[in-house]
């Protein structure tokens, strides 16, 4: 069994509205994979439908090669969550909340202290194990909650927007925690609005717009649908963004100019020698360079042309 998850054709309707639309999905095995996508456009439905708590109204979903409608408890057997909320006891510290999931599914007092004792030193939290959790700050919060979604150590983990209200360390811990699971052999469905968070951590990535997936690949497989590597250019005074145009090696049609930015872009296939052909031509022509740089496009580019829609994916704040 090659996919750990595997969705076909699913739909899922409240009232007049359809949350899902023929969503197609599919998860390969030890990797994280990405649901990319909108506020409202399905992928938190998705996930509960995955993790049992919902029922499709159509198509065929498993996980772990069960079906999550037949096979329910065998699924609910093979997999963690972690939700938007952490679900932590303030009041406990560390080390309780996580023999108090222990206990909880049924691993027996002796067995939910060693696994307590586990996850703390792998999460770099053994030292705060005794204090308690609301005095933890965010970051340590949801790497506490992740830990407890790793108590029974499920085949496949849902972390649904793990990161959201974080400041930039916390994410960092988070993410560096999400990296390690998969070595360790846990399959990861990561929802996200973030862009950064879905490049940074996932193998591939399904970008989901009203209910279903409307594209999927690698980070830089998408990218590559938007036209590929750009080199923009900078120019020091902007009386010269005609001339720049006109000179530099590359195509007339393919280049675009904002002139209130003093900034010109146009497509690129060598990298490298697109590069050292427009220094040359500047330097040439006398025309001075404020900047020269080559990018490849964001995932909020191709969010955007894949979609045309006015949505915008969240930035994390700085």
């Amino acid at each position: 069994m090659t996919n750990a998850v595997l969705a076909e054709g699913v739909r899922k309707r409240y009232g007049d509205k359809a949350a899902l639309d023929g969503l197609d999905l599919a998860v390969r095995r030890d990797t994280v994979h990405g649901l990319l996508g909108p506020n409202g456009a399905g992928k938190t439905t998705m996930v509960r439908i995955l993790t049992t708590l919902l029922r499709p109204d159509e198509g065929r979903v498993e996980v772990a090669g069960h079906d999550v409608v037949r096979e329910a408890r065998r699924v609910r057997l093979r997999i963690g969550l972690l939700g938007q909320r952490a679900a932590l006891d303030e009041e406990l510290g560390g080390r309780q909340n996580l023999e108090m999931f222990g206990r909880l599914h049924h691993l027996g007092a002796r067995h939910a202290r060693v696994r307590a004792d586990e996850l703390l030193e792998r999460f770099g939290l053994t030292d705060t194990g005794r204090k308690p959790v609301r005095a933890y700050s965010g970051g340590m919060r949801r790497r506490l909650d992740l830990a407890a979604s790793l108590i029974t150590e499920p085949e496949v983990l849902f972390l649904d927007e793990p990161t959201t209200g974080l400041d930039p360390r916390g994410r960092a811990e988070v993410w560096s925690a999400v990296r390690s699971l998969v070595g360790g052999g846990t399959t990861v469905l990561l929802t996200t609005q973030y862009l950064e968070e879905a490049d940074q951590l996932a193998d591939r990535i399904s970008v989901v717009d009203h209910g279903r997936v409307i594209a999927d690949g690698t980070a830089d497989e998408l990218k590559a649908r938007t036209g590929g590597d750009r080199i923009d250019v900078v120019l020091r005074g902007g009386g010269q963004l005609g001339a720049a145009v006109a000179l530099l090696p590359f195509p007339a049609e393919g280049v675009s100019v904002d002139a209130d930015r003093r900034l010109l872009s146009a497509p690129v296939t060598d990298r490298m020698a697109a590069l050292a052909g427009a220094v040359r031509a500047l330097e040439e022509a006398g025309i001075e360079a404020e900047d020269i740089a080559l990018r490849r496009p964001t995932l909020d580019e191709v969010f955007l042309h894949l979609t045309g829609d006015h949505h915008r994916l969240k930035e994390p704040a700085a």
